[in-house]
């Protein structure tokens, strides 16, 4: 790509933030990824769902007397996450709010980030890291609009870090600092998810140069310090997203973005990291994949015409369960016994984190018990949570209807008919 995208707004602009004329990633409501010229941009998702993640013009949250009648939206508070007593689970949950990393376990709640400047947090498969994107702001000339002149830029440049699960030991891995001569830019670093062996990290970029590349998925090896593009194939240059691991580390799953006339049309795909080709899974309509602990199984976001919930596919891409039909949830995140999913949910403006546990006795899954994990805490909704539990909080495999025997029981070899619980994927 050679050309200058769209002409700059100047630095003290209060739309300014490049000179493709995008603002800062932030927020409650859904991932974000654009593209603007020739450039893909973070804030995608919300343009190619059109309004279909919830947002923050949703209906007013309950509680509050409004004198002019009708309830009054509730706020949440900037420095708790409020959780319901009695709240169980195994192990821990990450997330973020209010630009700082949060670690919850059961009803304890602790804060490892300050700053207001972080997000994204994913564990490693060991649990002895919690990776996440930090924002720098800055200021930088680059050219404008296909001029040699330069102009400035307040700039909001990501890294990626990683620390210990208590927050010490923090390590800043890689920089989005761009430099051309004697002009300075970024490029996007979201949805960092470290491989099952340790050793490199899938993360969405348009590095290590912004002007050659749209934000696609990419891996980071954590020894060499490289970043590489992965040149999966995309859809008119809509980039991709949603990075994740099968937890044996034989898959990868990722969404294609794409459109359907004026609507977007995500779509889910099988990336092999061994012979470097791409299948597809689900249909359009369909992000934020996970997989369940045995591989088997994949929870992901349903999207259409009304809003967005939570489905279970089975390894072939068909949906065999929607476990929420509230279209106000998303971005789900197995439970590491894989008997339950929990999920980001919006209600008004706030944005909070429940729970469904899955039952599979009658030889189909089935949505048994909703738990709210946290109320009125306004969670970051482009932040999708992060779940680990240690082997030694785990029931054992046999009594965990999505668990399996572990990764290698059943495993998805990117073929086959459907299944249902207790079923073998071809």
């Amino acid at each position: 790509m050679t050309d200058r995208p769209a002409p700059a707004r100047q630095r003290r602009s209060p739309a300014s933030r490049d000179p493709y004329g995008i603002g800062p990633v932030s927020g409650y409501i859904g991932p974000a990824l654009a593209v603007v010229a020739l450039i893909v941009v973070a804030a995608v998702t919300w343009t190619l769902l059109n309004g279909q993640i919830p947002g923050v013009s949703g209906k007013p949250g309950p509680g509050g007397n409004n004198p002019n009648g009708g309830p009054q939206p509730t706020e949440a508070p900037s420095n708790v996450v409020i959780v319901d007593p009695g709240v169980t689970f195994p192990g821990s949950i990450v997330y973020a709010k209010a630009g700082n990393i949060w670690r919850q376990t059961g009803t304890n709640v602790v804060q490892l980030t300050t700053g207001g400047a972080d997000s994204m947090p994913t564990w490693s498969a060991d649990g002895q890291w919690i990776y996440y994107i930090r924002i720098t702001p800055g200021a930088g000339k680059f050219p404008s609009g296909g001029y040699q002149a330069r102009t400035w830029y307040d700039l909001e440049t990501p890294s990626l870090l990683r620390m210990k699960p208590d927050g010490s030991g923090t390590q800043r891995l890689l920089t989005g600092r761009y430099v051309q001569g004697n002009s300075t830019w970024f490029f996007w670093l979201r949805q960092p998810v470290p491989s099952p062996d340790g050793n490199t990290v899938a993360v969405v970029s348009d590095g290590p140069n912004p002007l050659q590349s749209d934000v696609v998925l990419h891996s980071f090896n954590i020894a060499s310090k490289t970043l590489t593009s992965l040149h999966l194939p995309e859809e008119l240059a809509l980039g991709q997203q949603d990075p994740a691991w099968r937890p044996d580390g034989r898959y990868l799953l990722y969404v294609k973005n794409g459109r359907d006339g004026t609507r977007g049309a995500p779509t889910i795909y099988r990336y092999d990291p061994t012979s470097k080709k791409t299948s597809i899974v689900s249909g359009p309509g369909y992000m934020a994949p996970a997989y369940s602990p045995d591989g088997r199984w994949i929870a992901a976001t349903r999207t259409d015409a009304f809003g967005t919930d939570i489905a279970l596919l089975d390894a072939t891409g068909k949906e065999v369960l929607r476990v929420t039909n509230d279209a106000h949830s998303f971005s789900p995140v197995w439970s590491p016994a894989g008997d339950a999913v929990a999920f980001l949910h919006l209600t008004g403006t706030i944005v909070d984190l429940q729970m469904i546990t899955l039952d599979a006795s009658s030889g189909s899954w089935v949505a048994a018990k909703k738990v709210d994990l946290t109320t009125v805490s306004g969670l970051d909704g482009a932040s999708r949570p992060s779940w680990y539990a240690a082997p030694s909080e785990l029931p054992p495999p046999s009594t965990a209807p999505g668990g399996g025997s572990g990764p290698s029981a059943s495993p998805d070899t990117g073929s086959g008919a459907a299944g249902s619980p207790g079923s073998t994927a071809p």
